[in-house]
């Protein structure tokens, strides 16, 4: 049965825009996948004429092309003509039908086939088309499907469509009418010639480019090394070029004057002139680019590892693209003494690129060059600086040449000083090799005055017998970096010191502070001494308070309050009293006020002499971490005593009798020590001190069993011994679960691994085996208390977050660990600075120095650089 053609109108009103705009689609689907082709070789042709390819090419190349192409739009207009059919209206009632559930369109449009006389059934079809009727108005136009990929396989469409808009973006539409005149010379002259013109600036110039068409002024200025690009069009010979800009030679022939296509580069100031008709002239000034200049732009810093800071200033008109520093021995003002009479080894010169601003402008500046040279051959001696700079344009400037001393480190310890000094001697010529063998081994001949400890003293006398060894077959420069890299090691061991008094290191300090005033350092080395100071004074402090601890353990609480008097007779400063006293030593001598810091010092190093540490609350222990890191320490003094023993003992079997003497008042010494080392371990309950005095115990009786006891088996006893102490402590060791202290554990464990290879060498006789193995166990437990430490310390960090202010302080002076006060809540908001006091700006500066230091290192990752630049661009 047809569909009710009042019902059809009816349905169609009611979708009457969603049908249109699907059919309307579907017209717009079946024009793109028809005539797709047509547009595409019509982009294409324009495109090229545009960009004025017909100029370039011979005509009959052009009739050639231009039949080509339009065989290839006639056959595209035939297959669009062809394949495109008119989308009826039925055909976008069906796509729209299809979208809806259930096709409620046709639905709508049906008649009851069977079951019209049941009224039942009557009244269910009806239902059903009301619900499908309302289920028009959910209906919505359908999108049309414009994609034309399996047409087209090969994407030549987008080639068509790239075509265009590089002849948008480069070309131009005055070019398409010169394909209308060619080969018609009477139109051409009807027409008359035309042309075209650019001036391009170089790209560092960042000057747009200028279409000289549209300049009518007589006077142009033009960067220097600016590209000038002429095209004439129409009759070849009608117009030609006349220019004094680019330098070139005149040209040689008519034809060369009258070329269609002419491009040259502006050198020079002079004239540009088009001849011919619609010709025009300019008067071309040239803005001549500038040399760029570079100097040194104050003083040399040098801090106490020997990192140097050379500020630099560099100007150019446009921007500095590149520089460099150039390092060159100045022969003639070295002192040509000692180890330097000889001639030096020939070595390249020292080239070091000077940094540029990651950020900002290029044309005016000022950079600082921050690196470390001390262990350079030539460090601290005389130098030629030459400072030189590079713009885009190649142009490069050299700063005046200077003679200044290398900077690099200064070694006070008078060993590490003479150990640096022949390490010299020997990267200045490899024929020094023997002689500086022979003073290294003088100044050694005496190992227990001259260094603190014998494997320092070991050390050196191995490097001096590889030295003598090489030396009589020839040192190469391999061997030779080798060895100076070993000496370098010793001396910063010998100056750095690895001392288990903390008493002896702050003394060091103090005096390696004093000299370092005596002999006129720089702020930055006296800042340094300032630091290294503090550190020492912490770790007095610490050990002080240790001792402290152990009497009290000893004697009781009850005694030491006695021994301590009454508290309100004594003076009692807390730690930040003690670094306030040294911010003012170290501001009074950054204002030359060299001798109230003497006495200020002087009075620093009597009070740390007489000092006693009080702790914070009666009856207050050592937390267990406290308590680990104090055994581990501990530990790795005995070790130290029993490698420094097994040292002597190697001595002895080489120099028999030489060392009987001293040797014996060390053992007296040591036999006190493990005396009260006994005392300790038997007034503390299950603590460390009563399982190493046991073991000392155990290692006296055997080495005193008799002639028949032999010295190395009581000290791998005593080795024995202190490798059980160390297997317990790791049994009871805190951090477990973190990863700073899983690295603990195991540098403890190869610290245990080391203990037990050096008994078994002790115990065959192989003192030698033995003292590398005790190093190894040491350098394993610094690193273990390194680790553990670190552990600590994360943690203490975690709970200050949970601890709030319970600790019961006054709120207005607690900081955070930014440095930052408190306030009277004991929070602070985002708008209080983050430095304080009078020392802002110079800490600001030595922050984003510091970040300039580490945006040059292109070892770093590439995600910390590009943070490090987003930091300079900001600041």
């Amino acid at each position: 049965m047809a569909p009710d053609p009042s019902q059809t109108s009816r349905v169609i009103h009611d979708i009457r825009w969603p049908l249109r705009l699907t059919r309307w689609g579907m017209v717009a689907e079946r024009v793109t996948r028809a005539f797709w082709p047509l547009w595409s070789v019509a982009f294409v042709a324009l495109g090229l004429l545009m960009l004025g390819v017909q100029d370039m090419v011979g005509v009959e190349w052009v009739w050639a092309a231009g039949a080509a192409l339009a065989l290839a739009l006639g056959l595209a207009l035939l297959r669009g003509v062809r394949s495109f059919h008119m989308p009826a209206r039925e055909d976008a009632m069906i796509r729209l039908d299809a979208s809806l559930k259930g096709n409620p369109i046709q639905a709508t449009l049906d008649h009851q086939a069977i079951g019209s006389d049941d009224a039942a059934s009557t009244a269910v079809w009806k239902a059903h088309q009301e619900r499908m009727r309302a289920r028009l108005a959910e209906a919505r136009a359908v999108e049309p499907d414009l994609r034309v990929s399996r047409a087209d396989p090969f994407a030549l469409r987008y080639v068509a469509v790239l075509c265009l808009s590089v002849a948008l973006l480069f070309g131009s539409f005055m070019r398409v009418q010169s394909v209308t005149t060619m080969g018609a010379g009477g139109l051409d002259l009807a027409q008359g010639p035309s042309w075209e013109g650019w001036m391009e600036p170089p790209t560092y110039t960042r000057l747009p480019s200028v279409y000289l068409n549209d300049i009518t002024a007589r006077g142009l200025d033009v960067p220097e090394g600016a590209s000038i690009t002429l095209r004439m069009y129409g009759e070849v010979g009608a117009l030609g070029v006349s220019e004094s800009v680019s330098g070139r030679p005149l040209p040689a022939d008519e034809a060369e004057r009258l070329e269609t296509a002419q491009d040259f580069e502006v050198v020079q100031s002079g004239s540009l002139e088009i001849t011919g008709e619609g010709g025009r002239v300019w008067q071309i000034a040239m803005i001549p680019d500038q040399a760029p200049t570079v100097t040194r732009d104050g003083d040399i810093e040098t801090s106490y590892e020997g990192e140097m800071q050379m500020p630099y200033a560099a100007t150019d008109d446009h921007g500095i693209v590149a520089g460099t520093a150039r390092f060159e021995l100045a022969l003639a003002e070295v002192d040509r003494r000692y180890g330097r009479t000889i001639a030096p080894e020939v070595r390249p010169v020292l080239e070091v690129p000077l940094p540029l601003p990651v950020a900002g402008s290029r044309a005016e500046y000022t950079e600082t060059l921050i690196a470390n040279f001390s262990e350079h051959p030539w460090a601290n001696l005389p130098v030629r600086l030459e400072l030189s700079v590079e713009d885009d344009r190649g142009q490069t400037a050299m700063a005046e040449p200077e003679v200044l001393t290398l900077p690099g480190r200064r070694f006070f310890d008078p060993m590490a000083a003479a150990v640096i000094e022949q390490r010299q001697a020997l990267l200045w010529n490899r024929q020094n090799a023997l002689n500086s063998a022979q003073i290294l081994r003088a100044i050694s001949n005496d190992p227990d005055e001259a260094f603190r400890s014998g494997l320092h003293a070991l050390k050196l006398q191995q490097i001096v017998r590889r030295i003598e060894t090489l030396a009589r077959y020839g040192i190469d420069e391999e061997q030779q970096d080798s060895i100076a890299r070993d000496l370098w090691d010793l001396a910063l061991i010998l100056e750095e010191g690895d001392l288990a008094d903390a008493l002896e290191r702050l003394n060091r300090a103090q005096d390696r502070l004093e000299e370092a005033i005596r002999n006129g350092a720089s702020d930055q080395e006296i800042a340094e001494l300032m630091q290294e100071l503090r550190e020492a004074t912490d770790d007095y402090l610490r050990q002080l308070a240790q001792q402290q601890r152990q009497q009290a353990e000893q004697n009781g609480e009850g005694q030491q309050q006695q021994q301590q008097g009454n508290p309100q007779d004594m003076m009692e400063m807390s730690q930040n009293d003690l670094q306030a006293m040294m911010d003012r030593i170290q501001e009074l001598m950054e204002q030359g006020r060299m001798a109230e810091a003497q006495e200020a010092l002087e009075q620093l190093r009597q009070m740390m002499e007489n000092m006693q540490v009080t702790e914070g609350q009666p009856g207050q222990g050592q937390s267990p971490g406290e308590q680990a890191m104090d055994g581990l320490s501990e530990t790795l003094r005995e070790q130290q005593g029993l490698s420094d023993e097994a040292f002597r003992d190697l001595q002895e079997q080489f120099n028999p009798g030489q060392q009987q003497g001293q040797q014996q008042g060390q053992q007296q010494g040591q036999g006190q020590q493990q005396g009260q080392g006994q005392q300790q371990g038997q007034g503390q309950q299950q603590g460390q001190g009563q399982q190493q005095g046991e073991g000392q115990q155990q290692g006296q009786q055997q080495g005193g069993q008799g002639e028949g006891g032999s010295l190395q088996d009581s000290l791998a006893d005593r080795q024995r011994a202190l490798r059980n102490e160390l297997n317990r402590q790791r049994q009871n060791l805190p951090g477990a679960g973190t990863e700073e202290g899983e690295r603990a554990a195991e540098a403890l464990g190869r610290a245990e691994g080391a203990m037990d290879r050096a008994e078994e060498s002790l115990r065959n006789g192989d003192l030698p085996g033995a003292i590398g193995d005790q190093a190894e166990a040491m350098e394993a437990l610094r690193e273990g208390l390194r680790n553990l430490g670190e552990a600590l310390a994360q943690q203490q960090r975690e709970n200050q977050g949970q601890q709030g202010q319970a600790d019961g302080g006054d709120p207005g002076q607690q900081r955070d660990p930014l440095g930052r006060n408190s306030g009277t809540t004991g929070q602070v908001g985002s708008e209080e600075g983050l430095l304080q006091g009078e020392d802002v700006y110079r800490r600001a500066r030595e922050l984003l120095d510091e970040i300039r230091r580490r945006t040059g290192d292109a070892e770093r990752p590439t995600a910390e650089l590009e943070y490090l630049e987003r930091l300079l661009e900001r600041f």
